[in-house]
C-alpha cells in the first residue's frame, strides 16, 4: 500500500507513505474528510532524526491490524515538525497542558474541527512500563467519541478561534493505563533497609566476616546520581534520604580502602576480612572482587569528584593488569592467599623489615601504616592507612606534597622488595563471566579516567572473550586455559559479558561490541528463558539435572538473571525494541517481594528496577570520532555518573546492514555539518543541539 504521503516532499513523511496507515497531509481534505465523516483526527507530529518517532512507526503504523482499525475510525494526520512549525507549538502547547509535559514523536486526538481533547508522546505496541498500549488508546478514545461525545466535547473546550488549546484537562477516563507492576516503593524500602542494617562504627552491613557489598554500594550509588544530576558538591544541600545514602556508600568505600582488605603496595582487594574493622583479611584475590570494587570506586570518583577513589581504582586495575592478565589477553580467576604454605606470608611485614628497607623514611611510613614492633596480625603487620597526608605532615613537620611523595616511594621499594618473594599462586583459567565483569571495569575506567592503557586492556580483552570463548554459532564456553575453551556457557557468562561488551562499546564506540552484547542477549532469549517469566541458569539443551536452576539472589558476583534483567533494558533503549524490555520486566516481577526486605542479597536487581524505573535518557552524537566538537559533545553526555542513560556516537554507516549497527545512531544526520547531539527521554525526543552549553541544559536535572 502505497498512502497520500508518497507525494509529499518531506523525508519524515516519506518515511511513512508504505505504512498501511491512510495517512493524510495536514491540508483541506484532511479536515474536510473528518467533517465529512465525523469522525476524530488521530495527529501525529514527529521528524526524520526522531528515535522513538521511528519506533512506534516499526510497532504500530506498521502493523496491519493497528492500522485497519485507526483508518475505520480516524483521520491520521501526519506531520513533520520541521516543516510545521505552527502546527507543532500549538498542539504541543496543549499536550504539555493535558500531560505536563511534552516531545516527539507527539500524539493528539482532535476534533474534526481542530480542537485537541487527549494527547501524549509514545505509546508502546503492548501495555508496559505503566503506559497502555497505542491500540488501547484507540480503542478508548473511538469509545468515547461515540458513547460520551458531550464529555469529549467539553474536555476540547469552548474557544473554537484558530486552533487553541484546551480549556481544561483531557478526559481522565478515556483509556484504562496499564498497571505498573514495577513499584518505586520497593526501592525506597530498600534504602531504608539498608539503613537500618548499616554498621556505623566499620561501614558497610553484615559481619564478622565482613565482606564487600558491591553491588549494593553501586545501588545507593545510582539512587544518588539519578536524583542529584550526576554529580555531587556539598552533600549538605542534598535531601535526608540522599545523605544517608551518601554517608553509607563513602564510609564504606573510605573503610575498605583503608584496610589490611586492601593490598596497599599492589592494588586490589583480598577476598573478605575476618573481622569487624577490615584489618585482616583472607588473603585470596579474586577477579570478581577486583572487577565490581574497581568500577564501584570508579563511579563515585564521578560522583563526587574526590580523587582518592581515582587512585583507588586506578591500582586495582593496575593489580588485575600486572598480576591477573594472561598473555592472550583475558583475566585469570584467582590468587591463592597462601605462599610457602602459610597465609599471608606474601603481604605481610615486621617492623624491622620495613626499617631496613626504607631507613629514614620508616618512622613516617610506620605511622602512615600501623607498623609496630608487635604487628597487628599474629606477630606481623598487616598494612592499613591509619593516618591521613595531612595528619603525617603535622606529626613530622612536612608538607601534605612531601609527605605524599615519600610515601609513594616508600610503597615502591617495598613492593620491589615483594616482588623478589615467592609469589602465590594463580589460577589461570579464565571465566567467561567474570572476565565480562572485569571487561567492564576496565573499560568504564579507560573512558573516565582518560587512560589510553586500560582502553587497550579492555580492547584485547574483549577480543580474547569474542575470539576465544564464543563459538561459531555466538554462543559462550564457560571456561578457556591453555588453548581449551571447554563447557556450556551458563546465564551469567552471556550476561556478564554482553554487560562487559556495552562498556567497551560506550568506551570505544566500535560497533562490533554493540553488535557482540546483543548477540549474546539473542542466545540468552531464545535458549535461557524461562517461559512462565525469568531466565534459567543453563540453556535448554544444557546436560539434563535433576533439576533445571533458576537462582535468584546474587552471591560474590550478580545474579545471571538480574544482570539479564539490567542488560536487556539497556538494549531497549539501544534499540526501541519492546521485546528486551517486556522480558527485563517478566524477570523483575517475582523478585520484587524480595527486595525491599534483603537488599544485600538482591542488590544487582535493585539496580535493574532502578534502571527499569527510571526515565532513560537516549543520547545519540552523530560526528567523526576525531573531531573536538563531537568530543566536546561527548563529555558533556559523560559529566558525572549518569547511570540512567545509553550513549551512541559516530558516523551513521548507511551501508550497513540493520543487524551491523547502532539503532540508536539511525537517522541522525550532523546539522549543517556540525557534529550534533540528539537526546531522547522516556520515550521522548527533544530537538538535536550542536552546542555543548544546550546539551548540558537538555541532560540538566528536571525537577520532580
Amino acid at each position: 500500500m502505497v498512502n497520500r504521503l508518497a507525494q509529499e516532499t518531506s523525508p519524515y513523511l516519506l518515511q511513512h507513505a508504505h505504512n498501511p496507515v491512510d495517512w493524510y497531509p495536514w491540508g483541506p481534505a484532511a479536515l474536510a474528510r473528518a467533517r465529512e465523516d465525523d469522525r476524530p483526527i488521530f495527529l501525529s507530529i514527529g521528524y526524520a532524526a526522531c528515535h522513538w518517532c521511528h519506533v512506534m512507526a516499526h510497532e504500530s503504523f506498521e502493523d496491519a491490524d493497528t492500522a485497519a482499525f485507526l483508518n475505520e475510525r480516524f483521520v491520521a494526520i501526519k506531520v513533520d515538525r520541521e516543516e510545521r512549525p505552527d502546527l507543532d507549538g500549538i498542539y504541543m502547547e496543549a499536550v504539555q497542558a493535558m500531560t505536563g509535559s511534552g516531545g516527539w514523536p507527539m500524539s493528539v486526538f482532535l476534533t474534526p474541527d481542530g480542537r485537541p481533547f487527549y494527547g501524549g508522546t509514545y505509546f508502546p505496541d503492548t501495555r508496559r512500563h505503566g503506559m497502555p498500549s497505542f491500540r488501547d488508546v484507540l480503542e478508548g478514545v473511538a469509545e468515547a467519541w461515540s458513547a460520551r461525545r458531550a464529555e469529549v466535547e467539553a474536555a476540547a473546550g469552548g474557544r473554537r478561534s484558530g486552533l487553541a488549546g484546551p480549556d481544561d484537562r483531557p478526559i481522565g477516563s478515556i483509556v484504562r493505563p496499564a498497571p505498573l507492576s514495577l513499584d518505586p516503593a520497593v526501592l525506597a524500602a530498600a534504602e531504608q533497609a539498608l539503613a537500618r542494617s548499616f554498621d556505623p562504627a566499620n561501614g558497610s552491613w553484615g559481619g564478622p566476616p565482613k565482606f564487600p557489598q558491591p553491588m549494593a554500594i553501586e545501588f545507593l550509588l545510582r539512587r544518588v546520581a539519578g536524583r542529584a544530576g550526576g554529580r555531587v558538591g556539598d552533600p549538605e544541600v542534598l535531601e535526608e534520604a540522599d545523605r544517608q545514602a551518601l554517608r553509607m556508600v563513602l564510609e564504606t568505600l573510605d573503610a575498605m580502602a583503608d584496610g589490611g582488605i586492601r593490598d596497599q603496595l599492589g592494588g586490589g582487594f583480598h577476598r573478605y576480612a575476618t573481622d569487624a574493622a577490615w584489618l585482616a583479611p583472607h588473603f585470596e584475590k579474586m577477579l570478581y572482587d577486583n572487577a565490581q570494587l574497581a568500577r564501584v570506586y570508579v563511579h563515585a570518583f564521578q560522583l563526587t569528584g574526590e580523587t582518592r577513589y581515582r587512585e583507588v581504582a586506578e591500582t586495582t586495575i593496575h593489580y588485575v593488569a600486572r598480576e591477573m592478565t594472561l598473555p592472550e589477553g583475558g583475566f585469570a580467576a584467582s590468587q591463592d592467599a597462601d605462599s610457602e604454605g602459610e597465609e599471608g606470608r606474601y603481604y605481610t611485614w615486621t617492623a624491622d623489615e620495613v626499617e631496613t628497607l626504607l631507613g629514614a623514611d620508616a618512622p613516617l611510613f610506620a605511622a602512615a601504616y600501623d607498623v609496630t614492633a608487635a604487628g597487628n596480625w599474629e606477630g606481623k603487620t598487616i598494612l592499613r592507612r591509619v593516618r591521613s597526608d595531612a595528619e603525617l605532615g603535622t606529626l613530622h613537620g612536612l608538607s601534605e606534597a612531601d609527605v605524599a611523595g615519600r610515601l609513594a616511594l616508600a610503597r615502591a621499594r617495598l613492593l620491589a622488595a615483594r616482588e623478589r618473594r615467592v609469589r602465590p599462586a594463580r589460577d589461570d583459567k579464565a571465566l567467561a563471566a567474570w572476565n565480562g565483569l572485569m571487561l567492564a571495569a576496565v573499560a568504564e575506567s579507560g573512558r573516565v579516567l582518560g587512560r589510553a592503557d586500560h582502553l587497550a586492556l579492555a580492547e584485547r580483552a574483549g577480543a580474547f572473550a569474542l575470539g576465544r570463548l564464543r563459538t561459531p554459532e555466538g554462543r559462550l564456553r564457560r571456561s578457556w586455559k591453555d588453548g581449551r575453551a571447554t563447557l556450556n556457557g551458563y546465564l551469567e557468562d552471556h550476561a556478564h559479558l554482553a554487560e562487559g561488551l556495552l562498556a567497551l562499546y560506550e568506551a570505544t564506540f566500535e560497533p562490533r561490541w554493540f553488535v557482540a552484547a546483543r548477540g549474546l542477549m539473542a542466545v540468552v532469549l531464545a535458549r535461557f528463558a524461562d517461559q512462565a517469566g525469568g531466565f534459567f541458569d543453563t540453556s535448554d539443551d544444557h546436560e539434563a539435572l535433576i533439576t533445571r536452576p533458576k537462582g535468584l539472589e546474587d552471591s560474590a558476583t550478580p545474579s545471571g538473571g538480574a544482570m539479564t534483567a539490567t542488560v536487556l533494558l539497556k538494549l531497549a533503549a539501544y534499540t526501541g525494541e519492546g521485546r528486551y524490555r517486556n522480558a527485563a520486566e517478566a524477570a523483575l516481577g517475582p523478585v520484587l517481594p524480595h527486595l525491599g526486605r534483603y537488599p544485600t542479597g538482591f542488590g544487582q536487581w535493585l539496580v535493574a528496577l532502578d534502571l527499569a524505573l527510571a526515565p532513560v535518557r537516549e543520547i545519540a552524537v552523530a560526528g567523526d570520532l576525531s573531531d573536538p566538537k563531537t568530543r566536546g559533545l561527548l563529555a558533556v553526555a559523560f559529566d558525572g555518573f549518569r547511570p540512567h542513560q545509553v550513549v551512541a556516537a559516530g558516523v551513521p554507516d548507511l551501508a550497513a546492514s540493520a543487524d551491523r549497527t547502532v539503532p540508536l545512531l539511525r537517522d541522525r544526520p550532523m546539522l549543517d555539518g556540525r557534529p550534533t547531539a540528539y537526546v531522547c527521554r522516556g520515550f521522548v525526543c527533544e530537538l538535536p543541539v550542536a552546542d555543548p552549553a544546550a546539551l548540558a541544559a537538555r541532560l540538566a536535572p528536571r525537577p520532580a
